[in-house]
């Protein structure tokens, strides 16, 4: 599984204010999530979740040839299966759900669709983040822009309030392409800020490079 830009993004820019001791990370896929956070901070419980084998059977690989095996672990399980019973708080959700974009495609668009659909609702996973969220918890995705404005309204049923909202620009003539929103239990006012990644193919901006080169063997 390759790794995209928005698991990089997601995992140098979630805020870790809070000092957390335990980080859930829901879909790791290669748990990259997972990892960055191992390295930015200094949880002694870091738990991701991956319902698809081949990417669970990755993501236990690549926990295990890391510096951080002994506190990073994955379960084989979908949300449903996690959140059953629940055993844990967590003061760091984090996830890059699956979500259908146009430049994905196989020869059936319904399937495509579908997959996405069911893969991981919005609707389970803000759910599942007031379920498991610590009493000083943050809670932080990367979705679509134009899904926004419905992620932050189901968050506030849940009373999850954001504090931080930071939205993602390929180039600076491009459109929104993507939201990071960043969740806490307690009303504060938003710092909302926008990020541009490059301003010409591979001429990365320097706010992109400071955000994300303690990640990059070569940036």
């Amino acid at each position: 599984m390759k790794i995209g830009t928005d698991g990089v993004l997601l995992g140098a820019w979630c805020p870790i204010d809070n000092n957390p001791f335990s980080v859930l990370d829901i879909g790791a896929g290669t748990g990259i999530l997972s990892l960055m956070l191992a390295q930015r901070s200094n949880a002694e419980q870091i738990d991701a979740i991956e319902i698809d084998e081949d990417a669970f059977e990755q993501c236990v690989e690549n926990f295990e040839a890391s510096p951080w095996g002994d506190k990073l672990f994955c379960f084989h399980a979908g949300l449903d299966e996690f959140i059953d019973e629940p055993e844990d708080e967590y003061d760091i959700i984090i996830s890059n759900p699956p979500f259908y974009t146009e430049d994905y495609k196989t020869e059936s668009e319904q399937r495509d669709l579908a997959r996405f659909a069911d893969a991981l609702p919005f609707e389970d996973l803000v759910e599942a983040a007031n379920l498991l969220l610590s009493e000083n918890g943050i809670f932080s995705v990367i979705i679509p822009f134009k899904e926004e404005k419905n992620f932050l309204a189901l968050a506030n049923d849940f009373e999850l309030y954001p504090f931080k909202i930071t939205r993602v620009k390929g180039t600076p003539t491009t459109e929104i392409k993507r939201s990071m929103l960043a969740f806490s239990r307690v009303k504060k006012e938003t710092f909302v800020d926008e990020l541009i990644i490059e301003t010409a193919r591979h001429q990365y901006t320097e706010d992109y490079i400071a955000l994300t080169k303690d990640f990059y063997l070569k940036i």
